[in-house]
């Protein structure tokens, strides 16, 4: 509006000199500079905006990646070759879904040789307890000594512990059996493939990853000498790498009790608030907690006007524009304005988007009723 109201004022004056003869040229000088003061600028209500105390958040400064908090690396329990591996890194999993199949034919081979050593100790098992009651019936006839009654009781116990260990070592092959069967732990994504079919997998290789994309969090780091003023339960605005300009939410939940060895910056946990957070884990943030809050006058950046180190807004004092220099202080990370320490007062007025056309002085009609910083 600002910039339409000058054009049309500029044509006016190029009509009116173009239809009067020629003139002195110090007496025009003289009255072009007369002129520049007395071109009136009609302003709307949305042209500008009146200075009010708000409240300026401050706090130290958090950075980190977003990660998952349900996340589970799947490794190989036993030594195997990769028969299959049924997801790729991206692919969403259910829980139980089977993810990778590793070759079963020497466990199945061990398993089916305890197998037989436990039918054979059964039998053994069950010998000698027909031996150990048929001796304690001779015995009680007295057809037997004590000692041989002993002898059969003693093969009947070491029997019941070969049936006992050979139990326990079918299990453990089972068990085995049962670990060629990778399956996903949880609902999730997997993301991070890490062998493919016909590997070879030694216990503890790492096979993919999975994580749940519903259980993002940013895991960031303050430096030690700010965290005395980090308390759990503080808001935090941050910004993800990739996301843009986009501001997220969070809240602390948890305070590391140790600093880093290496970079003496204490772990700060912060969960999203509500269901706005990027569903992409490693990503890069930076962003403030909110530790103190204070009022302050604030302005946008679009009122500033920034001259080498100088920065100025066009105060409309009654009916003129005065220029008026700023002191300026931090800026808000939630609102975006920056925080006014000099140069203004509450309820003055100023233009919201000044162009390099102003000059002091000038003036100023106000179609409406000026509009508050904070809208």
């Amino acid at each position: 509006m600002l910039r339409n109201t000058l054009i049309i004022l500029a044509i006016a004056s190029t009509l009116s000199a173009c239809g009067k003869g020629p003139k002195d040229p110090a007496a025009e000088a003289g009255k072009d500079a007369r002129n520049a003061k007395t071109v009136q600028l009609l302003v709307q209500p949305e042209d500008v905006l009146t200075v009010q105390s708000n409240a300026l958040a401050s706090g130290p400064v958090i950075t980190g990646s977003i990660q998952p908090e349900r996340r589970a690396d799947l490794r190989a329990e036993i030594s195997a070759v990769v028969l299959q591996v049924l997801k790729e890194n991206g692919e969403p999993v259910k829980k139980g879904d089977v993810l990778v199949k590793l070759d079963p034919t020497s466990i199945r081979d061990s398993l089916q040789s305890v197998d037989d050593a436990m039918r054979a100790s059964t039998q053994a098992l069950d010998q000698s307890q027909r031996a150990f009651d048929r001796l304690k019936t001779l015995r009680a006839e007295g057809m037997v000594s004590a000692q041989a009654l002993d002898d059969a009781e003693v093969k009947r116990n070491n029997a019941q512990s070969d049936v006992s260990a050979a139990r326990a070592r079918v299990v453990a092959a089972r068990q085995q059996v049962d670990r060629t069967v990778v399956r996903a732990p949880f609902d999730g994504i997997v993301s991070d493939r890490k062998v493919s079919n016909g590997d070879t997998a030694a216990i503890g290789k790492e096979l993919l990853k999975v994580i749940d994309p519903a259980s993002m969090r940013f895991e960031g780091a303050v430096s030690a000498d700010k965290v005395s003023v980090v308390k759990v339960g503080q808001p935090v605005l941050f910004r993800v790498n990739g996301y843009g300009e986009q501001q997220f939410q969070g809240v602390v939940r948890r305070v590391d009790a140790s600093a880093n060895d290496v970079t003496r910056q204490v772990e700060v946990l912060v969960g999203f608030a509500g269901s706005n957070q990027p569903h992409v884990s490693g990503l890069y943030a930076e962003g403030h907690i909110d530790s103190e809050t204070s009022d302050a006058l604030t302005l946008p950046e679009s009122a500033m006007v920034r001259n080498g180190d100088k920065t100025y807004v066009w105060k409309v004092k009654g009916n003129t524009l005065a220029k008026a220099d700023l002191a300026v202080g931090t800026r808000d990370p939630r609102s975006g304005n920056y925080q006014i320490t000099g140069g203004l007062a509450s309820g003055d007025i100023v233009l919201r988007h000044p162009n390099s056309s102003l000059k002091d002085g000038q003036k100023v009609e106000l179609a409406g009723t000026a509009r508050v910083a904070t809208k």
